[in-house]
């Protein structure tokens, strides 16, 4: 018999085979390779996706419901009750700062400039209505006192020509128009020394005590207000103008909490509303208040401002502190269950509802926010009426998850 070479053809062992037949049973043998092969990812794909598709439905269908024998029953301290009514008050948290109003906040300066003397004040120092801030010293105040002191005395001399001129003028011994020079003249000299006085007075100077024998070339600056320093600006020595700050002063009977409310929260506020404010550094100190004033002007940012006064001021508040605040809104009737009667998996809310045989099924809610162990359902109509667990709601999804991973 005459043998052939037969090389690689579609898909052939790619080796070369002798005789025809050989041939033949080695492309079955592929094949049914190929086959198995096929067959076992067909088979894999199958098991992941029913495995996948289990997984997804663990808390689909009937799946959510888990019976307890009487052993476990007994174990998971289970207490069922129904659906109650409770007056719920939600809490709103807002932020803000210590705020002075304008009437309480006094900037120290001096009218007619000059340099410090002397002063012993210090930020936070407590001071009282006519304390003595700051000693001034200049040039200027010596000729102030100078220039009263001379229209003092010429104002006497006009004084003494008027009323002369004012006598011979009613015997005609004089004519109207000498009489009308010297009331001018009276009456420019005492509108000079008036407004010398009215100078004095804002420097600190009482006109009545300058004399002669007792021109000072410095005035004292004092307190016009009770509280305390805020800021020192100046340095003893150091001239500053009329329009220079030397000292500010704060009032403390008027501090206030101004807190920052956006527009969809503003309806919710109301005068008279309690308020506990608390910084960030001692968040367990309580600082007890209620709402006096809402703006109803918005900043851009759709938010306006809520001041706030303090039941009791506390020294340790200082303005541009910044503070938290929790608000007491009114509360509403809704119905609500205890926060052990809640659980929740995969981001969703969910109660047990009790039926019959042991069996509890889960159901997902809506909720709110808890106040005094007390959640508010947003969707009661799903679970009104029904037996549900109060307690114990945990235990039962360990053991219903437990059930689904079996």
């Amino acid at each position: 018999m005459e043998n052939k070479i037969y090389r690689k053809q579609d898909g052939i062992d790619g080796e070369e085979m002798i005789n025809g037949e050989k041939v033949l049973r080695i492309e079955k043998n592929a094949f049914n390779i190929l086959l198995i092969t096929f067959s076992f990812f067909l088979l894999l794909s199958c098991s992941t996706k029913n495995s996948n598709t289990e997984n997804e439905n663990i808390f689909s269908g009937r799946e959510n419901l888990v019976t307890l024998t009487n052993d476990q029953l007994k174990n998971a301290g289970i207490e069922t009750g129904l659906l109650s009514t409770k007056k719920i008050s939600s809490v709103l948290k807002l932020n803000g700062k210590i705020d002075v109003p304008p009437q309480n906040l006094v900037s120290i300066s001096v009218p007619l400039g000059g340099y410090l003397k002397s002063t012993q004040l210090l930020p936070g120092m407590v001071i009282k209505k006519g304390d003595v801030l700051a000693v001034m010293e200049d040039v200027q105040y010596i000729q102030l006192q100078q220039d009263y002191l001379s229209s003092k005395a010429q104002f006497e001399l006009y004084e003494s020509e008027y009323n002369r001129q004012k006598n011979l003028n009613q015997t005609k011994a004089t004519s109207d128009k000498n009489f009308e020079l010297a009331k001018a003249n009276f009456q420019s000299q005492l509108i000079l020394i008036k407004s010398l006085e009215a100078k004095l007075k804002l420097i600190g100077l009482n006109p009545q005590k300058v004399i002669a024998n007792n021109i000072s070339k410095s005035i004292n600056v004092y307190s016009s207000i009770n509280g305390f320093v805020s800021a020192v600006n100046v340095n003893i020595g150091k001239y500053v103008n009329p329009t220079d700050v030397l000292f500010e002063l704060v009032n403390p009977d008027d501090i206030h909490l101004a807190l920052t409310v956006f527009e969809k929260d503003i309806n919710k506020l109301s005068i008279g509303q309690k308020i506990w404010a608390y910084s960030n550094a001692n968040p367990n100190k309580k600082y007890s208040g209620e709402i006096i004033l809402i703006s109803r002007s918005l900043s851009p940012q759709n938010a306006t401002e809520v001041h706030c006064h303090f039941d009791r001021y506390d020294n340790s508040l200082l303005p541009g502190m910044f503070m938290n605040a929790d608000v007491e809104i009114t509360g509403v009737e809704t119905q609500a269950l205890p926060e052990d009667a809640f659980v929740r998996f995969e981001n969703k809310n969910y109660v047990f509802i009790s039926k019959e045989n042991r069996q509890f099924e889960m159901t997902e809610v809506q909720i709110g926010d808890s106040e005094n162990g007390f959640i508010p359902v947003t969707n009661p109509e799903i679970i009104k009426g029904k037996k549900l667990v109060l307690k114990g709601a945990y235990n039962l999804l360990m053991a219903l998850k437990n059930s689904a991973e079996e």
